[in-house]
């Protein structure tokens, strides 16, 4: 079974000695290689009725982009050797408490990044690819076509859902930008690893994530096809795969997360439409998880995995004007700015389900912030509160998981992340 990875609040202090390793695929401040069709910035049109921020010119705000995933790649991306042909690996450091390490998610953010950031960083496609080329020399024991959710491995180690869904969407990214004509086939590895996570981590009756492939229904199994974690709750991701594989399966995958999604909403926060890490029975009677399910005593509250939900549930609405997403994104924004009187400095680090600040969460992350700020795009009368929740994020630089979140959703707020499936 997985180990589960906690979140901590931390400051990142780089040692020198893992500061050489950066030294490689150096960022261009408008160096586009000619190779890209859709360099950075690529202004998206999102969805009529929504804004952005506007305190900030556009320029500015890619500019705003720019800087802070130059600062991102100087921490976190690191050298990792190279392929058997010689071509450079990467992955990305899991941050001050473990350099070391890898995960799968960070894998996924990272491609992600580089792929949109493609144009603006010269060395984009051979970051790309190495991380790629990383993620496949590592893989799940249980599903091959899935990325081991740690590196080093401890032992044989399995996968985790988020990381190889954000590990296809790059793929998806890469292709459009790249096409699949070179020494990689981005689409054909897009297709296996959509198939992997189709096979090994989405529930075949739930129609659900799955924690990851470690998960099965044997009898008086723990972990099951109906306790999934909201933050992979991915609709955008999934309407991307089904328009690249037209399996009308992953319709499904949308229409049941957002069937649980709403049932939450309904029945455990009604007045502030929150929804906890993990969820356990969805298949009869939905409810947050009990303490310690997973991770620790948070389980069954908005805490370090369900903060992303906001971003991931707005941006599809934001790319595919999907108005079921639109009102479940906006009953979290509008608690967001009420309960903290449109100050993003009193967004707190975790939540019960009925908006109270959980023990030990009084401080201000970006991690809780900046995803708010992509839920407030979705309300022309936000205007103001998104002007300063982008503000409070843009140049505000923590660690691995808080910068990696807030960097996307900068790309999201500043009108920079597409869909390689939509033209």
């Amino acid at each position: 079974m997985k180990q589960p990875i906690h979140r901590q609040r931390f400051q990142f202090h780089l040692s020198s000695a893992i500061a050489i390793l950066f030294a490689t695929g150096a960022t261009g401040a408008s160096g586009a290689s000619g190779a890209e069709a859709r360099p950075f910035p690529n202004h998206t049109i999102y969805a009529a009725g929504t804004i952005k921020p506007n305190q900030r010119t556009q320029a500015q705000m890619d500019a705003d982009v720019g800087a802070f995933y130059d600062v991102w790649k100087s921490k976190f991306l690191i050298a990792a050797g190279s392929t058997a042909d010689g071509r450079a690996l990467y992955r990305v450091s899991f941050g001050s408490e473990h350099p070391a390490r890898t995960v799968s998610e960070g894998q996924g953010y990272g491609m992600l990044l580089v792929a949109l950031l493609a144009g603006r960083d010269s060395a984009a496609r051979e970051i790309f690819d190495g991380l790629y080329e990383f993620a496949l020399a590592h893989p799940s024991h249980i599903e091959p076509r899935l990325m081991s959710f740690e590196v080093p491995e401890q032992k044989a180690v399995d996968s985790a859902f988020d990381g190889d869904a954000d590990i296809a969407y790059g793929l998806l990214l890469a292709d459009a930008q790249w096409g699949s004509s070179g020494k990689i086939d981005y689409a054909a590895g897009a297709r296996s690893r959509i198939a992997g996570i189709l096979s090994g981590t989405i529930g075949a009756k739930s129609r659900l994530p799955l924690l990851g492939d470690w998960v099965n229904d044997s009898a008086g199994r723990k972990f099951t096809q109906f306790t999934p974690r909201s933050s992979d709750f991915l609709p955008g991701h999934f309407r991307a795969y089904g328009r690249f594989t037209s399996d009308p399966v992953w319709s499904e995958v949308v229409t049941q997360t957002q069937a649980l999604i709403d049932a939450i909403q309904k029945n455990d926060s009604p007045a502030t439409g929150l929804l906890p890490d993990f969820i356990v029975k969805a298949d009869t009677k939905p409810r947050p998880a009990p303490p310690r399910f997973l991770e620790g005593v948070n389980d069954g509250a908005y805490n370090y995995n369900a903060g992303r939900d906001p971003w991931r549930i707005s941006t599809d609405a934001l790319l595919n004007n999907d108005a079921v997403s639109k009102t479940q994104a906006l009953k979290m924004a509008e608690f967001f700015k009420k309960s903290s009187g449109g100050d993003p400095q009193k967004i707190r680090a975790g939540y019960a389900l009925s908006g109270k600040p959980s023990k030990h969460s009084d401080f201000f992350t970006t991690f809780f912030v900046s995803p708010v700020g992509v839920a407030a795009m979705l309300d022309p009368g936000s205007q103001d509160f998104l002007n300063a929740i982008y503000e409070s994020v843009r140049s505000k630089h923590e660690d691995y998981y808080e910068d990696s979140v807030t960097l996307l959703c900068l790309l999201v707020m500043s009108g920079n992340f597409w869909d390689g499936t939509l033209k």
